[in-house]
Order: C-alpha cells, then sequence, then structure tokens
C-alpha cells in the first residue's frame, strides 16, 4: 500500500509540473482522494493544452502549404516568362542581323566613306587633343569622337568640322599668338595669367615653359625648368615688342623638355660623389685658402723687398732682405768666405717661412686625383655588391653607385688641375723671391771681396 501511494504521489508531482497551470502546483495533497482529483484536473488541462497546440500547428501547416504552393506558381511563371525573353531575345538577335544587313545593302559604296571618315577622325583625336592649340580652343576632340564611334554616314557639317580640324591645326601651328587662360600651378592652385603660344611646340608665360595637360585640360608648368641660358630666352622674348628675338622651341611639343626635368642638375651631381666628395671639396678649399694666403704674403714681402732695394743703406728687420742686408753690416770686416756663409745662413734662415704652404698645395694636388680613384673603387664595390642582391634586371638599383664611381673621379681631377696651376704659381713667386736674396748676397760677396783686393 505505501509503495502505491509513492507512485501515485511521484505521477502527480511529475503531472503538477509539467502542466500549464501554476494554482494546481501549489496546492498540497493531504488525503488519497485529493491526490486523485488533482491528478484528474491536471490531465484535464493537459488535455486542453494539448488540443488547442494541435489546433495551432495545423493552422500554420496549413498556412505554409498555402506559401509553398504560392512559392511554386511564381516559379513556374518565372520559368514560362524566361523560355519566352529567351525566344524573343533571338529572334531579335535575327532582326538585328537581318537590319544590319540591309544597311550594309543600302550603304553600298558609302560604306567607304564611313570608314574612312572614322578612320581619319580616329587618328585626328590623338593629335588634337594632345596639341597644345587645345589649351586655347577646347573640346575640338569631341565632335571627332562622334565621327570616330558612329555607325551611320556621316553628315557633312560633321565631315566639314573634321577638315575644320585639320585646318585649323595647320593654320595655328605658324603662329605665335598671347590668350588668356587659367593655368595650374605647382601648389595645385589656379591663376589666371597671359600665356604665349609658339605654334604647336611651346607656351610661355611669365620667364617659365608650361606644358598642356591634355588629361586633365589644364596648362601646368614643369616640374623643373630648364637651364637658365635657356630661359634667359623666354623673358627676352617675352620683352619683345619689335623685330626678332630668338627662343629655344622643344620640336617634339614638350617631351624634350620633361626628360630635360629629369636631368640632374649640377649640384645633385655633386652630391652624388658622397662623403668621398665632400672630402676633395674640402681639400681643394683649403689648398685654395693656402694659395690665397701666400698670394698676399708674398706679394707683401716682395713689396718690402722692393722699398728696401732703394734704400739699401738702411736695413730693416720687417722684410728678409733687410734682414739680409743687416747680416753683412754686422760682418763687414769678415773675411770673405766667412761672409758668404754667414750670408747663406741667413738666406737659409728666410727660406723656410717664404716656402712654408707651398708644399701643402703641391700634397693637395696630388692627393685629390688619389681620393677620386678611391671613390670610384667604392662606388664599383657597391655596384657589384648590388648586383649580387638584386642582379642586373633593373639597371637603377646600380645608378647610385655607379654615379658616385664617376663623379668622384671628376672632382678628384677638377681639384687637382687648378692646385697644381695655384701650386705653381705660389711656387714661382716664392722662388722669386729667394732668387732676389740669392742675387743679393752673391752681389755683396763680389762688392765685399773687391774691397779686401
Amino acid at each position: 500500500m505505501n509503495k502505491l501511494v509513492k507512485s501515485l504521489l511521484v505521477a502527480a508531482a511529475f503531472s503538477l509540473s509539467a502542466g500549464a497551470s501554476s494554482a494546481y502546483a501549489q496546492d498540497e495533497a493531504k488525503s488519497l482522494d485529493q491526490l486523485l482529483e488533482l491528478v484528474k484536473e491536471n490531465r484535464a488541462a493537459s488535455q486542453r493544452i494539448n488540443a488547442q497546440r494541435e489546433a495551432e500547428f495545423t493552422s500554420a501547416r496549413a498556412d505554409k502549404q498555402a506559401l509553398l504552393n504560392d512559392a511554386k506558381r511564381q516559379l513556374a511563371n518565372e520559368k514560362a516568362r524566361g523560355e519566352r525573353l529567351q525566344a524573343q531575345f533571338a529572334e531579335n538577335e535575327i532582326a538585328l542581323a537581318n537590319k544590319e544587313q540591309e544597311l550594309q545593302n543600302a550603304l553600298g559604296t558609302l560604306g567607304e566613306i564611313v570608314g574612312v571618315a572614322r578612320g581619319a577622325a580616329g587618328e585626328t583625336i590623338g593629335r588634337i587633343a594632345t596639341s597644345i592649340v587645345s589649351a586655347q580652343y577646347p573640346g575640338r576632340e569631341d565632335v571627332l569622337e562622334t565621327i570616330a564611334e558612329a555607325k551611320e554616314v556621316p553628315t557633312i557639317a560633321e565631315l566639314e568640322e573634321l577638315w575644320l580640324a585639320w585646318l585649323t591645326e595647320m593654320k595655328e601651328s605658324g603662329r605665335v599668338v598671347t590668350f588668356n587662360s587659367d593655368v595650374t600651378l605647382l601648389d595645385g592652385s589656379t591663376e589666371n595669367r597671359d600665356v604665349t603660344r609658339i605654334g604647336v611646340f611651346n607656351l610661355i608665360s611669365n620667364g617659365e615653359y608650361f606644358n598642356y595637360n591634355d588629361a586633365a585640360e589644364e596648362i601646368q608648368p614643369l616640374g623643373r625648368q630648364p637651364e637658365g641660358f635657356v630661359l634667359a630666352t623666354v623673358e627676352a622674348f617675352e620683352n619683345t615688342e619689335t623685330g626678332y628675338e630668338g627662343l629655344y622651341i622643344d620640336p617634339a611639343r614638350g617631351q624634350i623638355l620633361n626628360l630635360a626635368t629629369q636631368k640632374a642638375t649640377l649640384e645633385e651631381r655633386y652630391h652624388q660623389g658622397g662623403t668621398v666628395g665632400y672630402v676633395i671639396t674640402v681639400a681643394l678649399i683649403v689648398g685654395f685658402l693656402i694659395a690665397i694666403y701666400k698670394f698676399i704674403t708674398l706679394g707683401i714681402e716682395g713689396a718690402k723687398m722692393r722699398a728696401q732695394l732703394k734704400n739699401t743703406a738702411n736695413p730693416s728687420d720687417k722684410n728678409a732682405l733687410g734682414r739680409i742686408l743687416k747680416v753683412y753690416q754686422e760682418n763687414k770686416t769678415a773675411d770673405t768666405e766667412n761672409l758668404e756663409l754667414k750670408l747663406d745662413e741667413a738666406i737659409l734662415r728666410e727660406t723656410p717661412r717664404i716656402d712654408s704652404g707651398v708644399n701643402i698645395i703641391k700634397i693637395l694636388a696630388a692627393i685629390a686625383p688619389l681620393l677620386g680613384l678611391l671613390g670610384t673603387v667604392v662606388g664599383m664595390i657597391g655596384t657589384f655588391q648590388s648586383i649580387t642582391l638584386f642582379g642586373t634586371g633593373d639597371p637603377k638599383i646600380m645608378a647610385g653607385d655607379i654615379s658616385m664611381a664617376l663623379v668622384t673621379t671628376a672632382l678628384g681631377l677638377i681639384a687637382a688641375l687648378p692646385l697644381i696651376l695655384v701650386h705653381a704659381i705660389v711656387a714661382s713667386r716664392a722662388k722669386s723671391i729667394v732668387h732676389v736674396l740669392d742675387e743679393q748676397a752673391a752681389g755683396i760677396v763680389a762688392a765685399h771681396a773687391e774691397k779686401k783686393e
């Protein structure tokens, strides 16, 4: 009996937990009769809930079936429509081919005119669009594009436009015209100014060359202007009001100028020499400074000696000749041999001061080409390293090292040549001063010997 009661209690608890009504779940069964009533009530509630769920599911299933039927009908309609469109497309293709054949038959010999007109218009578009004449007369190629893309016979007006385009280009190629236009500067700003067109070759304004960018239909300055002597002719040409004035033009219609902008300037070439090039420059500067210093000091010394020659009776300590004469005055009583030795000693004391720095210029003149050779070797080592790493596919990778090799060689020779010349001049000045000292000393010794005799 106890086992039966426990089983009923477990079934009732399961029914209460699965039921939808919370009120039944909260009641407590105090006897078997009450428990039985609770079970019956919960069973009836569960049956009502299940019936409601079944009804909802059946209704939803009917709706889903209706949606599925609608989708199938739409699919069938679209398939039928696709078949109709495909058949219509095939019919249209056939009709189009027939019409094209009818068009060809109707054109007859006029078809050749269409081909010639389209070909001529296509060739003309490229020349007209890129011509600097279009900077003054924009939009000339629009009509030509219509002729080049048309399939029908061009009209008389269109053929006249093609003819006028060529005629205008021929006429403007021989004219120098100044017109007002907007110019796009390098910083992106736009400025309205007067632009001079030199035929179909160049555009100039305010002493500079300009290019016509046909893609943007803008007049733009060059990224870098050509050399100064070329720009000088532009300014002179613009300032000329009467007569004739020479001007550099680009017969390639701007291509040569664009290539010239990529050409390295002297400053850029100098910096390609790198550290070795800078060392050569320092050597050249030091050599010139020493040469300038020696020019000044030797010039002053020569002037003092020339003044001393005019007054040999009063020797001065401020010049080499005066000091030599003073040695003679201090040793007048000595014999000829001792006097000659004294004078030679005095000349030997003066010679290092006169020759000081001259040999340094000579050494720098000899070092400069050796430094250039060093730069050449360093540049070639870098070139071979680039070849080892990247191969020879791209010459630009090796260009920097090759430039260094060549530029340092040139810098070494450029520095050596003037240093050799300067050394020769300075050494000649120093030798002339020493020669005057030797000459005066020899004269003094000879005069002294005559007196002794």
